[in-house]
């Protein structure tokens, strides 16, 4: 699944992790974290795990994921890897083509998580950099996406993917990956349709097709998913 979710950071929130990840940021070697296959591709910075700040934007973020009922009803999350932060700019600029790894240690809380699905969230505004867009190699052809600051993409953790070359200013994101309850692709395709189709209807008035419906779809969640 392949979701543009908007708004997901209020504009206080991104001054606030705009304020952190500043100029007195603890940025690393971006390689630092990366494994075999990615080590070789990838440049950029990252910020240190263990900094104070890092502690504070993973909250900001984890309770922007947790308010949003998109979020929710697309990822159908078990487990989500304790969000990151990056910085593409200068000689440290870009990260090549490479697929994530398939399971990865979060270290808060301490945990394994399998990447059913990966995240980037934006947290600079786009005209505030030349290239940096988040290329998706898909067997149809590239999709580029540079959204705007505070927005997410939600893309399959299979899919190979890279970020261009920055060629002016800098790029911060944060980024992530959700362990879902439904393991299947398709599977959590069906329920999300099905649930947003299911909010516009509750929106026209509630009836007994509805309630139906509604039970239709926990049933086959139910059917589904492992917690």
């Amino acid at each position: 699944m392949l979701l543009h979710l908007r708004n997901v950071l209020t504009p206080q929130e991104l001054g606030d992790a705009r304020a952190l990840l500043g100029p007195g940021a603890a940025w690393l070697d971006g390689r630092s974290s990366a494994g075999g296959q990615a080590v070789e591709r990838k440049n950029n910075q990252q910020l240190a795990q263990d900094d104070p700040a890092a502690a504070r934007l993973r909250a900001l973020v984890l309770a922007a994921l947790r308010r949003d009922p998109v979020f929710f009803s697309a990822a159908l999350p078990r487990r989500i890897f304790n969000p990151m932060f990056n910085r593409h700019a200068g000689g440290q600029n870009h990260y090549g083509q490479h697929v994530d790894g398939a399971v990865l240690h979060s270290r808060d809380p301490d945990q394994w998580v399998r990447t059913d699905l990966s995240c980037t969230l934006f947290l600079a505004p786009p005209d505030a950099y030349d290239g940096g867009e988040l290329v998706l190699h898909e067997p149809q052809g590239q999709q580029r996406f540079k959204l705007p600051a505070g927005d997410l993409l939600l893309y399959p953790g299979t899919l190979l993917h890279e970020v261009s070359p920055v060629t002016r200013g800098e790029r911060i994101a944060s980024f992530f990956w959700v362990e879902s309850m439904v393991r299947g692709e398709e599977q959590r395709r069906l329920l999300f349709d099905m649930d947003m189709a299911l909010l516009k209807l509750r929106g026209r008035g509630d009836d007994d097709a509805v309630v139906r419906l509604t039970g239709t779809y926990h049933n086959l969640l139910r059917m589904w998913a492992d917690t």
